[in-house]
């Protein structure tokens, strides 16, 4: 057998789902279900059964699941420590972000960073996605978190981690005094945009194509965070990620909009060609943190 069949035996049960279970490998649900089933043949068993609530383990994958998670941790060591008789990854990472360091798990990736390699230093720059995107095209930062639509980039190396949900914010008095908003009527509203080059922009821009109208920039926010504040404040309506905009309708400070929905992904990123074994070791954590 294979690691990433391991992998993918690990993904599904933590997922449930083969579809979900592809994302966070990277790669098709096809492949994935193709990967199980020669995963089950080998071992002689049957790992999970397909219900309506989806994929469960069976009391045979239960009891394998703790052998593959042992098994995967046992590899990850081994590398770790081939990596450092080959030499420690020392250096200073410059290393750019979106403005939420909870969502992008960015502790979970300092601390393999300090555990497995600390010689590795990480300055942090934040910004918007196309800000820290051109800063790494110019070398004036070696790697970075973005939200981006985009498969490739040209010269740059960029791997998918998590799909990223967008929804429409507004403000409370407005959700609560038109239950029954339309989006011909949505797109009439005050909005509070970002700047044209933002990920945001260009999906907001695309929900007043499907009304049929076009964006006129009005009000304009430089972050997530302070889009969501002038939402709160009354200002007028704004996109916001899923989870972003949850804790503020959770926090009673603006409503969600059911009727219309997207997707960005976050991904990393650097330039091809520039990876130094510090930006490696940067890659390694970030890599094994999402998957």
């Amino acid at each position: 057998m294979e690691l990433y069949q391991l992998k993918t035996f690990v993904a599904i049960a933590k997922e449930g789902s083969l579809t979900r279970a592809a994302e966070r490998v990277f790669t098709s649900a096809p492949a994935v279900s193709a990967q199980l089933k020669a995963l089950e043949d080998e071992l002689g068993v049957k790992l999970f059964e397909r219900t309506p609530r989806g994929m469960v383990p069976t009391q045979a994958g239960r009891s394998l699941l703790e052998e593959a998670e042992r098994t995967l941790a046992s590899a990850m060591r081994m590398r770790s420590a081939a990596e450092q008789l080959r030499g420690a990854a020392q250096g200073v990472v410059r290393f750019g972000t979106v403005v939420d360091p909870v969502a992008l798990r960015l502790g979970e990736v300092l601390v393999k960073l300090a555990e497995r390699h600390p010689q590795v230093t990480l300055q942090l720059r934040q910004g918007l996605s196309f800000e820290t995107l051109a800063a790494v095209q110019r070398g004036e930062l070696d790697c970075a978190y973005a939200l981006s639509d985009s498969e490739q980039v040209e010269g740059m190396e960029l791997l998918r981690l998590v799909p990223v949900e967008l929804v429409v914010t507004l403000p409370l008095p407005l959700s609560e005094a038109h239950p029954g908003l339309t989006l011909d009527e949505l797109t009439r509203l005050p909005w509070v945009g970002t700047p044209p080059s933002c990920i945001l922009r260009t999906h907001l821009e695309k929900l007043f194509a499907g009304a049929g109208r076009d964006y006129r920039q009005g009000r304009t926010a430089d972050s997530e965070s302070a889009v969501r504040s002038m939402v709160a404040s009354g200002m007028g309506a704004g996109l916001l990620r899923l989870d972003q905009a949850e804790q503020g309708q959770r926090n009673g400070e603006l409503a969600i909009w059911n009727g219309w929905r997207s997707r960005t992904w976050l991904c990393w990123l650097a330039a091809e060609g520039r990876h130094a074994s510090a930006v490696e070791a940067v890659r390694s954590a970030v890599l094994e943190t999402w998957a």
